[in-house]
């Protein structure tokens, strides 16, 4: 990975260098006060002013730059509506379509400018943390809250965008007027739900959303992804990006996430009523359902793999493994094997292409619309994850086609095996391979980074706030404690075990709360039928409401928290509490005295669920900010590692269940939540001691 310095240098437009942030000097500048403060030779308070003046003088020296830019754009603009007013009255088709040009080259013209801005941003906010790593002190606090507060503010002036939002104004109605309307005598004001379909001003608007980038519901949800960014804007137009971008594979990749975690859970309600008709035990259940998550540990790995090559050839791969597997999930009933099933569902598994949906994403879906699609893979996950349950509950019912059954236990499996097929068909029409040339390229210009946020809650200074940023170079000069590690070109993980050395205190945390989360969730879901049964005497369909309707709590549940509560707290803050609420979740759960009561199973069970999918976007948030920037990409990536400890917890969720089916179903809810809450408690601890790493 190129120095960030050395990379912020190759991104700069040639004839713009001078005016520029100089993140060289200031770092070394950084560096020196670091030496001369451990001679003695300096006090704290002569750093922090002194400091305070360079950042002003190299801040005001943007924005004057800045203001000068926006001027001539606007003589050049005005120069332009002259001519326009002109051909009013004598119309000829060849200067109009010379004029829309020009209004086109000033609108690229000013995407550089803000390209410009938004490089500046980044490396203001980089050396603002490296100011506070090295002295330890809340220096960034003091500079924005000063500084952006201040009538005069330089901060304040530019990243308004007043000026800005008014060149892009100019050009989209003046462009809108030129365009062709067929006798129409309406403007863009008139019709403002109407987007003018020009490629200049589409990038306008995302560059400017970047650069007044604040958390919302969107954002929020599509860190549940974990799908990386780009660390540094590019003043290259997107239309080479968009060469290997097809949205009808975009949507086979989003279909394929949805079916899967359909076939996931559409088992969970009957699992153990199948176990008790092919003789075993109801515990079994936990076996059934885990098996799926057994094969992912290893489907997850050769699947990243095999997408460094293609996406076509994996997820076709995933449809017939998961085609066969409910195949022979349904045909265990008549053959009464539990071998059957269990092969079924091992093929199952085996066919999990998560990691081909996300890496689609990250490499070939464009930059403007890459967080609408990390959002829409959330929501294909959630929605199937509601779905399962639900589509079981409407299967009730008993009949025989020649010796073949169909009942709430064989239907799950035919049903999504039909389901698999018509899927594959559909691939094999509609589904585009990318160009791998287009994303070698993409990849090595670091697209798998990880996006950011705030740098400061609560002050929305866009200035700070790039949905494009990553801190990981920063982060690997501090972890690793020398400048020098910083500047060597390094490679992704190629192993395993070279990306677990290269995990911090702070990522293991984060890993490990994740772990958590997936085991309480999973214990919640995978035990739910045997559980209700013994307890309430539920029903099949009773059970598929509970948990579709637990699944339905994930998108309302991420519109508040993304659209208010992060908006309110930091992220570590929510982590902490939504630990907590796990926590006492977990602990109302448990049957200590007296009778079990629904309302204590379904309140504790939503307090739970529902507080794990808040933990989960807020951890993998604040996970992406603290991996190493080697983990971004490649094979070994931090989507793979999050996901194998996801999967981890499933299958051993799913095996205590199992094996606490040997002392009786009396005893399976407190002996499976055991191991739930002493996990929780060692997380909250563990956040509590690196609590000021985490953020």
């Amino acid at each position: 990975m190129v120095a960030f310095g050395k990379k912020l240098k190759e991104r700069q437009i040639q004839e713009w260098q001078g005016y520029y942030i100089n993140y060289k000097l200031m770092k070394k500048k950084v560096k020196q006060y670091t030496l001369q403060i451990q001679a003695g030779a300096l006090d704290r308070r002569y750093v922090l002013k002194d400091f305070s003046r360079m950042l002003d003088n190299q801040i005001e020296k943007i924005v004057l730059f800045l203001l000068e830019q926006q001027g001539l754009l606007a003589s050049r603009i005005e120069k332009l509506n002259e001519q326009q007013d002109s051909l009013q009255e004598q119309p000829d088709i060849s200067k109009i379509s010379e004029l829309r040009e020009a209004y086109r080259e000033v609108g690229r013209d000013l995407l550089k400018l803000l390209f410009f801005v938004e490089v500046n941003a980044i490396g203001l906010r980089k050396i603002l943390k490296k100011f506070d790593k090295r002295f330890g002190s809340k220096f960034t606090d003091y500079y924005v809250k000063t500084r952006a507060n201040h009538p005069y503010s330089q901060l304040q002036q530019v990243f308004k965008h007043v000026g800005v939002g008014a060149v892009v104004g100019a050009i989209s109605r003046n462009l809108a007027e030129l365009q062709d309307r067929q006798g129409s005598y309406l403007s863009i004001y008139d019709q403002p739900a109407l987007p003018l379909q020009d490629p200049v001003v589409d990038s306008l608007k995302s560059a400017v959303d970047r650069l007044t980038y604040s958390t919302n519901f969107l954002h929020f949800l599509a860190q549940h992804a974990l799908i990386m960014q780009e660390e540094l804007p590019t003043p290259i137009e997107e239309h080479i990006e968009d060469g290997s971008y097809h949205f009808m594979s975009l949507l086979l990749n989003l279909a394929n996430t949805f079916l899967y975690m359909v076939n996931t859970y559409i088992i969970v309600p009957t699992a153990d009523d199948y176990s008790i008709s092919l003789g075993a035990a109801a515990t079994v259940c936990g076996v059934i359902i885990g098996s799926m998550a057994v094969a992912q540990i290893f489907s997850s790995v050769y699947f990243s793999a095999w997408s460094n090559k293609s996406y076509f050839k994996p997820l076709l791969f995933s449809s017939i493994a998961l085609f066969l597997g409910n195949v022979l999930y349904a045909l265990a009933f008549d053959f009464n094997s539990i071998t059957i099933l269990l092969i079924g569902r091992l093929f199952c598994g085996f066919g999990s292409a998560r990691a081909v949906n996300r890496r689609y994403i990250s490499d070939c879906v464009p930059l403007k619309i890459r967080m609408q699609a990390s959002a829409g893979f959330v929501s294909a996950s959630a929605l199937g994850m509601a779905c399962g349950p639900a589509l079981a509950g409407l299967l009730q019912t008993n009949f025989k086609i020649y010796k073949l059954t169909f009942n709430q236990n064989t239907l799950p499996g035919w049903v999504m095996a039909f389901a698999w097929l018509a899927y594959l068909v559909w691939l094999w029409i509609s589904f585009r391979e990318p160009s791998r040339e287009n994303d070698k390229n993409h990849i090595s210009e670091g697209s798998n980074n990880v996006e950011s946020e705030n740098l400061e809650k609560g002050l929305a200074q866009p200035l700070l706030l790039t949905s494009e940023e990553n801190q990981q170079q920063d982060d690997d000069q501090d972890y690793d404690g020398s400048e020098e590690a910083s500047e060597e070109s390094r490679g992704p993980a190629t192993s395993i075990g070279s990306a677990y050395r290269l995990l911090t205190p702070s990522v293991k945390v984060q890993l490990l709360i994740y772990f958590m989360l997936k085991y309480a969730m999973e214990i919640l879901l995978s035990e739910s039928s045997v559980v209700t049964t013994n307890y309430f005497r539920w029903s099949t369909g009773t059970v598929a409401i509970f948990l579709a309707g637990l699944g339905l709590t994930v998108l309302p549940v991420n519109i508040f928290v993304g659209s208010y509560i992060s908006n309110m707290f930091e992220d570590r803050q929510i982590l902490l509490a939504s630990e907590i609420m796990v926590l006492l979740g977990i602990l109302f759960s448990f049957h200590v005295i007296g009778k079990y009561t629904v309302p204590q199973y379904v309140c504790s069970g939503l307090v739970m669920f529902v507080s794990a999918e808040v933990l989960e976007g807020v951890n993998l948030s604040l996970l992406s900010r603290v991996m190493s920037s080697r983990l971004s990409r490649g094979t070994y990536n931090g989507g793979l590692l999050s996901t194998e400890a996801g999967t981890i917890a499933r299958v051993i969720a799913d095996g205590t269940i199992t094996l606490a089916g040997f002392l009786g179903q009396n005893k399976l809810l407190n002996f499976t939540l055991l191991p739930s809450l002493l996990i929780c408690v060692a997380s909250i601890i563990a956040t509590c001691c690196t609590y000021n790493s985490l953020y």
